[in-house]
C-alpha cells in the first residue's frame, strides 16, 4: 500500500491551457533570471547529462587536487504529492513575483482538484486535495522545482556543493584526508538543517533511497584508514 500512486483524470483542454501557462511562466523565469542554476530537470537545455557532467567534473577536479569527496544522494518520498498549496502560493508571490490575476489563476488551478478512493466496487465520497500537483500534469513539474527553490539557497549557505534533478538532491564536499572527521561532521550537521527545512515544508526524506559515497584515489583513501 505504501507504493500506491494516484491516477489523475486530466482533460485535454486542461492540458492545452497548462502548456500555454507553462510556456509563459518559463519565459518569465528565464527573463528575470529566477530559475535555480543548480536544477537540471524541467529546464530548457538542462537534463540528466548536465547533472552528471556537473558532478563528474567536480569529483575529477577534486581527485586531481589529491582530495577526497563525500557524495550524499538524497531522495524524497512522494515528493510531488506532498507540495503544500498554501506554501506554494506564498512562494510564487514572494520568490517569483507572481501577483494579481496570475496568482489567482494558480490558486484556482490548485483549489479545483478533488480526489476519491475506490475499494472493490465502492467509491468513497470526494474530498478537496490540499496538497500535491496532479500526476501527469504539464504544469506540475515546474511548480515543484519552484516550490523547492529555497532548498538550493539553504544548501549554499551551509558551504556545500550540490545539484538537483527533480526530487533528487546530490550533496558533495571535497577535502584533504586529514580533514575527514571534521568534514563528515559538517555534512551530518548540514543534513540535520536540511531535514528540518523539509519537515517545515511538509517534505519527507526517503532514508531507504539515501546513499553516501566516499570517492577518491586509493592512496588518499588509505590515509584515512591509517590515521
Amino acid at each position: 500500500m505504501s507504493s500506491y500512486r494516484p491516477i489523475s483524470n486530466l482533460s485535454l483542454i486542461s492540458k492545452i491551457i497548462e502548456c500555454i501557462v507553462t510556456a509563459r511562466l518559463t519565459d518569465h523565469l528565464f527573463s528575470n533570471n529566477l530559475l535555480n542554476p543548480h536544477q537540471s530537470a524541467y529546464c530548457k537545455h538542462h537534463s540528466t547529462e548536465t547533472a552528471l557532467l556537473y558532478i563528474h567534473d567536480h569529483l575529477i577536479n577534486a581527485i586531481g587536487s589529491q582530495k577526497l569527496s563525500c557524495l550524499c544522494l538524497l531522495d524524497l518520498s512522494a515528493a510531488f504529492d506532498a507540495i503544500d498549496h498554501d506554501i506554494l502560493i506564498t512562494r510564487l508571490s514572494s520568490w517569483f513575483g507572481i501577483h494579481g490575476s496570475v496568482l489567482n489563476l494558480f490558486k484556482s488551478y490548485l483549489s479545483s482538484c478533488t480526489f476519491h478512493f475506490k475499494c472493490d466496487a465502492y467509491f468513497f465520497s470526494s474530498h478537496a486535495c490540499l496538497s500535491g500537483v496532479p500526476q501527469g500534469s504539464v504544469l506540475g513539474p515546474l511548480l515543484f522545482i519552484m516550490y523547492t527553490s529555497p532548498l538550493s539557497t539553504l544548501i549554499s549557505s551551509l558551504s556545500l556543493n550540490h545539484h538537483l534533478y527533480a526530487d533528487d538532491t546530490q550533496l558533495f564536499l571535497s577535502f584533504c584526508p586529514p580533514d575527514f572527521n571534521s568534514s563528515v561532521t559538517h555534512l551530518q550537521n548540514a543534513l540535520q538543517h536540511l531535514s528540518s527545512w523539509m519537515t517545515a515544508n511538509l517534505l519527507t526524506l526517503n532514508s531507504s533511497k539515501t546513499e553516501f559515497l566516499l570517492i577518491g584515489l586509493q592512496q588518499q583513501l588509505a590515509k584515512i584508514h591509517n590515521s
